[in-house]
């Protein structure tokens, strides 16, 4: 083959990118979750698109993955699964509510609103995390590239330092997954008497 591989650079260059994520801001994230499980309150995820796709999956994660017989589980709920109350809200209202006004049914104070955005302006993932900051909720960022917006706005931002889209939602599945996984073991480490 003489052409560059497409395989072999996308591959190349999503490994440097991982490489490149902080691994501080990855550890204020799973902190900040331990402490919402401690205290049993609920995660609310949200995104467009991709991003959609990802809120589900690590929802499924935090809620399957993280089990440890005999300890309090986790309670996380994907905003982008029920099809008919986003379309309710998105043609009643606005598309820009379709998270805001479906959290405010169960947001309480010390939850957690995960929102992810790759280019970190999608307009219903900011109104999401600007409502739950005034509920008194934890708010986090997966974004990408330099942070758009969400970045300035949430209490914890995790950046995929990449402009291409594609390294960034892989980045984010691979957030969920360290994330979720290491929760596991610090549950499993966790002293009965703490929950």
């Amino acid at each position: 083959m003489n052409n560059p591989d497409p395989v072999k650079i996308y591959l190349s260059q999503l490994e440097k990118t991982i490489s490149e994520i902080s691994r501080d801001d990855i550890w204020s994230v799973i902190q900040e979750l331990m402490a919402a499980w401690r205290k049993q309150k609920q995660v609310f995820l949200l995104g467009n698109g991709g991003s959609s796709a990802t809120a589900s999956h690590m929802a499924n994660d935090l809620n399957k993955l993280t089990i440890v017989e005999g300890k309090p589980r986790f309670k996380a709920i994907s905003l982008s699964d029920n099809t008919p109350l986003v379309t309710a809200w998105a043609n009643d209202t606005s598309y820009e509510n379709i998270f805001a006004e479906q959290m405010l049914n169960f947001l309480q104070v010390g939850d957690v609103v995960i929102g992810i955005s790759c280019s970190g302006n999608s307009g219903n993932v900011l109104k999401a995390l600007e409502v739950a900051k005034t509920y008194g909720a934890v708010t986090i960022a997966f974004t990408g590239d330099n942070g758009g917006q969400i970045k300035d706005l949430a209490d914890h931002c995790i950046m995929i330092p990449s402009p291409h889209i594609g390294h960034q939602e892989d980045g984010h599945m691979i957030l969920d997954h360290v994330i979720a996984n290491t929760l596991k073991e610090l549950i499993e480490a966790e002293p009965l008497s703490a929950t």
